[in-house]
């Protein structure tokens, strides 16, 4: 049994080597392992996958019955938070705005607006060109500091 065992090492050995007729010797480890994508393809997955971010955002809003859609007729036109968990709103149903009163347990309605609130200006940016100079901002702060 042990020159059975001795003949399959020979023969294994002799495969590893390479000596034995008929058999191709390995590859070396890790020869035909794919090689790390290059910048060009890590940008281009890159790509791909905020891509893919967008076209499922675009599509979400356009399914029916999503939660991205306003109502049909219905508007928020203000809020302000009164509380941790306690907000006023005013919401505008078919012409018509109540001011509501929002809290955890449920919502009740305050008052009937007799008119419209007067339509928020647009949020604009700020103009660049008028900014204070920081440096003088920081001498005054500094000044009243000490």
């Amino acid at each position: 049994m042990s020159l059975a065992l001795s003949a399959a090492v020979a023969v294994a050995a002799a495969a590893v080597a390479g000596s034995v007729p008929g058999h191709v010797p390995s590859a070396p480890v890790g020869q035909h392992a794919a090689a790390a994508p290059g910048m060009f393809g890590a940008v281009l997955a890159l790509l791909m996958v905020l891509a893919l971010i967008v076209g499922l955002g675009w599509l979400l809003k356009r399914l029916p019955g999503s939660g991205f859609r306003q109502a049909e007729g219905l508007k928020l036109v203000a809020s302000l938070n009164v509380g941790a968990k306690e907000r006023v709103v005013v919401v505008e149903v078919n012409g018509r705005q109540l001011l509501l009163g929002v809290t955890a347990g449920g919502i009740a309605t305050l008052h009937e607006l007799p008119e419209p609130l007067p339509a928020a200006p647009p949020a604009t940016l700020p103009n660049l060109k008028h900014l204070p100079n920081f440096a003088q901002l920081l001498q005054q702060k500094l000044r009243k500091d000490a």
